[in-house]
Formats: structure tokens, sequence, C-alpha cells
């Protein structure tokens, strides 16, 4: 990537990369790997052993490491990688802590800087984002919430994360508007196979759907985007075919009614802003 993007302006394209995870020259069995809930999501990822590492030290080698790959001297936004249930079950506040105390202090001063522009949690959870908030500690720029704020599971969110993040002016970009593809055609959910009742709901969700003929993706895209704490969406695109569909998918246009009818059936919570043109 890093030799792809030194052919263009560096102010032409936003660059981000995480930290957390520290990539080692020693070699491992990605099948041998423990990532919490996801099991064996990374088991065909590249063998180097993988450090998990939220301290200031590990945050600055990480930083370090990311701007030799990446043939950049800044970052434009640095996100801290899954320190959450997810990942790490009963101990995630312990590994939370670590990065409050060390990767969250350590990025505050690479902003103040200039070697990063922003910071913030990359997650599939809101519990770490809401502890982030309610800290006095430095404050992030964003948080990047993947599967929590989408058609199938919203409610959680609204109900504290999205209106503190709006009053404390933190963005939220929200990762896996599709909820990992069961929302685009796709059969998972939460990265594995989807289960018989989120098949049935969005069974619901499809037919109300067609009844008002709007495409599912277009309207999960565009939920996503209509919270006024939502500052961007990941939809995670495979190929330049797909970026394009999804082009046409926001600008589509969706009839009041379709919302209307997802709100009458509880597929969307009362308090959710919605794309109402």
């Amino acid at each position: 990537m890093g030799e792809a993007l030194s052919q263009y302006p560096r102010d032409q394209f936003v660059l981000s990369s995480k930290v957390g995870r520290i990539m080692l020259d020693e070699m491992e069995d990605p099948a041998t790997r423990d990532f919490g809930e996801k099991g064996g999501l990374f088991e065909y990822g590249l063998k180097n052993k993988i450090l998990n590492d939220y301290s200031a030290d590990a945050t600055l080698r990480s930083i370090e490491d990311s701007l030799k790959r990446l043939k950049t001297d800044h970052l434009d936004i640095v996100w801290i990688h899954d320190p959450a249930q997810d990942f790490y079950g009963d101990s995630w506040l312990e590994q939370f802590n670590i990065a409050r105390t060390g990767a969250f202090r350590a990025l505050t001063r690479l902003r103040e800087e200039g070697v990063i522009k922003a910071w913030g949690l990359g997650v599939n959870r809101v519990e770490p984002c809401e502890l982030t908030l309610a800290l006095d500690e430095p404050k992030p720029d964003a948080f990047l919430l993947a599967g929590r704020y989408s058609l199938l599971d919203h409610k959680r969110a609204l109900q504290r994360l999205m209106p503190e993040a709006l009053e404390q002016n933190v963005d939220i970009v929200v990762g896996g508007p599709y909820s990992s593809g069961v929302l685009a055609g796709g059969e998972h959910f939460e990265y594995q196979k989807a289960s018989a009742a989120i098949h049935q709901q969005v069974a619901h969700i499809k037919a109300i759907a067609a009844r008002h003929q709007v495409d599912v993706k277009a309207a999960a895209l565009q939920f996503a985007l209509a919270h006024p704490a939502v500052a961007a969406v990941i939809p995670g695109s495979s190929r330049p075919g797909r970026m394009a569909e999804d082009l046409a998918a926001l600008k589509a246009t969706i009839p009041a009614a379709f919302w209307e009818e997802m709100r009458s059936q509880n597929l969307v919570a009362d308090n959710a802003p919605l794309p109402i043109r």
C-alpha cells in the first residue's frame, strides 16, 4: 500500500491505521490465534506473530512501523483496535485501562505534535465508547463502531452512546452497515453464519422493501448516515464495482412510507433519526 500511495500527493487521500496489535518478525500458525468471539477471523492472515499491547511504548512503536510501511510522515486517523469484551472476555476492562493510560495519552501527544490528525477507538461494542466518553481523559476525535448501528442492531447504541457522542462532539464512523453482509444478500452476521432468527428478520425487512420498491442496501446505508452523530460509513467494498453500487445506493430515493412501515413493525427504533427527504 505504501508503494501505491507514494505515487499520489499526500493531501489527496485520507490515511488511517490502527494500534493495539504489533506485527513481529517471528512467525506463528495463524490458525492457533485466539480472537475471542471472532474465533478464526484471522486464520488465513499473515503468519507474523501478533503481540497485543495497548501501552504507550507499543503505541509509539506501532505508529513508527506504520509510517515506515506506508511511506508517509503523518497519519490522518489512528484507531485503538478492539479493547473490548468480544476480544478479551472478562479481562477487557484490564486491557481498556492499559489503553487509557497508554495509547490514549500517547496518541493525544502525537495529535498535538501533528504526527496524527485524529484518534479514536475501533471496536465492535458500545461499552468501550461509552466508558471513554465518561472518563476525565483527553477525548478522542471519533469512534469506529462496527455492527452496532445498523438496521439489524441499533437500539442499544441509541440509548446512550449516540446522544453523548453528539453532545461531546465525538464523531461516529459506522462500520459494517450491512451487518457482515447479511443485509447485502450474504449469509454472514457478526462475522459468522447468520442464525435462523437473523434470516427471519432480514426477510421481514426485504418484504417491506419489496412492497415499496426499495433496495435494502440503500436503506442500510442511508439509515446509518441519518444520525447527526455519524460522520461516515464504511460499507467494506471488496471490488470497484461494489463501490459504484454503494454510491448509487446512497443517492437512491427511499419513500417515507417505507420508513413508516419499518417503524410500525418495530424494525426501526422510535428514536432513530430517519433519512426522510
